[in-house]
């Protein structure tokens, strides 16, 4: 079996990579049958020539490869037929802007696996970014913050940038960071973004204390909503119930708006899907006691449980400004009643070296073996596998017409 690790193909670019260059020589004396080979990248966190140096093959075409693994979709024009790749598809949830990609990755016989979808017995995923995600987007949120405010500078991540770098630059700036903020949810990227508060000295506070904050604070301090602070049964007489939630969202409103008029800066980690209440609708955001002045939305649901966040934003340009006054977009730190937003979609790409090796070990222990090894038969292989040689397997058929089948 021959292994390629592709070059990220996608706009706007992506530094991280699948596998660093130790993790394949660990690999290859795991497996000494298999070979690795590295596609030559100019934009890669980890260069060429330290893939090279430890005696890694690396090649411009890719063709002899069985397996393909890169990180974000790649370009149409790169797929090789009938191979088996593997990245992050974004197809299973029938996500318009890819479904040429899911009909040209059908049309060409190709299998495809989706890091999304390797998951356990429990459905925990195995192989995610999550919390790197909520880690880098305080970063962000408090970079806009400054730079709102005038009251700091923190410097854009760059190629190298590091978790360690990342925790000293916000460190040295807490106590300039008298605010409220909420963070909503309770999963990966929210507790990325709690680890990040606890090293700033933040005071967490719980829902109810936090809301008998007054308006203007000297420490940083922070609270964390769950779904049953941000959502109540439309009935008052009915007590909240996550399973009911999820059979019927409809019949759930939002309980967001005590929260919007106590917080300065709000960290949005939570899972939002279609039909769910939208937090931070028009009415509460033309609201004059709403406060809220700087939205971090980790997450980056566009035009979802916040509506200001109106489209995603990249690591070069990650912030814009949203008007109180026209419900629309304008320049990132504009004059005038704004809100600023940042909604970096890739936020883990600002830690390429790191979220890298962190990514790498969880597909060395989850994925690889199963591949290597011939288990293509294994639930959690089975569980991540869309197509089979351009043709669904039984658990994506749903995706029939969206792949053109």
């Amino acid at each position: 079996m021959k292994i390629g690790i592709i070059k990220e193909t996608k706009c706007p670019v992506d530094n991280r990579v699948a596998l660093t260059p130790e993790q394949i020589v660990a690999l290859q004396k795991r497996y000494p049958d298999v070979e690795f080979l590295v596609q030559r990248s100019d934009i890669r966190a980890y260069h060429d020539d330290e893939y090279a140096a430890l005696g890694i093959a690396m090649a411009d075409d890719m063709s002899d490869c069985d397996v393909l693994f890169g990180i974000k979709e790649a370009d149409i024009s790169t797929l090789i037929p009938s191979k088996h790749y593997v990245f992050f598809g974004h197809v299973a949830k029938k996500q318009p802007y890819n479904q040429p990609l899911m009909r040209a990755m059908a049309q060409k016989g190709i299998s495809f696996s989706d890091y999304e979808y390797f998951v356990d017995d429990e459905n925990v995923r195995l192989c995610a970014f999550g919390w790197w995600a909520g880690v880098v987007g305080v970063y962000y949120s408090f970079r806009a913050y400054g730079l709102k405010y005038g009251k700091f500078d923190l410097p854009k991540p760059d190629l190298k940038f590091t978790l360690e770098e990342l925790l000293e630059r916000l460190a040295d700036v807490a106590h300039l960071c008298g605010c409220r903020v909420a963070v909503t949810g309770n999963g990966r990227v929210s507790q990325g973004a709690q680890y990040v508060l606890e090293h700033m000295k933040a005071v967490r506070l719980s829902p109810a204390d936090y809301l008998s904050l007054p308006e203007r604070q000297e420490k940083l301090v922070y609270t964390v909503l769950s779904l049953s602070d941000l959502v109540g049964p439309s009935d008052s007489s009915k007590s909240f119930d996550r399973a009911d939630f999820k059979k019927d969202p409809s019949s759930y409103v939002s309980r967001f708006a005590p929260f919007s008029r106590h917080t300065d800066l709000l960290l949005s980690c939570h899972f939002w899907a279609p039909g769910q209440p939208v937090y931070l609708d028009e009415e509460l955001l033309k609201d004059p006691e709403m406060s809220i002045r700087v939205i971090g939305d980790i997450t980056c649901d566009i035009k979802g449980s916040i509506m200001s966040t109106v489209r995603s934003s990249t690591h070069d340009d990650p912030f814009y400004d949203f008007s109180l006054k026209t419900m629309d977009e304008c320049p990132a730190f504009s004059d005038g009643d704004t809100v600023t937003v940042m909604a970096v979609d890739t936020c883990p790409n600002a830690l390429a070296i790191d979220t890298s090796r962190y990514f790498g070990e969880t597909l060395s222990e989850h994925v690889f073996p199963l591949i290597i090894e011939g288990r293509m038969g294994d639930p959690v292989m089975a569980r991540a596998t869309i197509l089979k040689d351009g043709k669904l397997t039984e658990r994506y058929e749903y995706l029939k017409e969206y792949a053109g089948q």
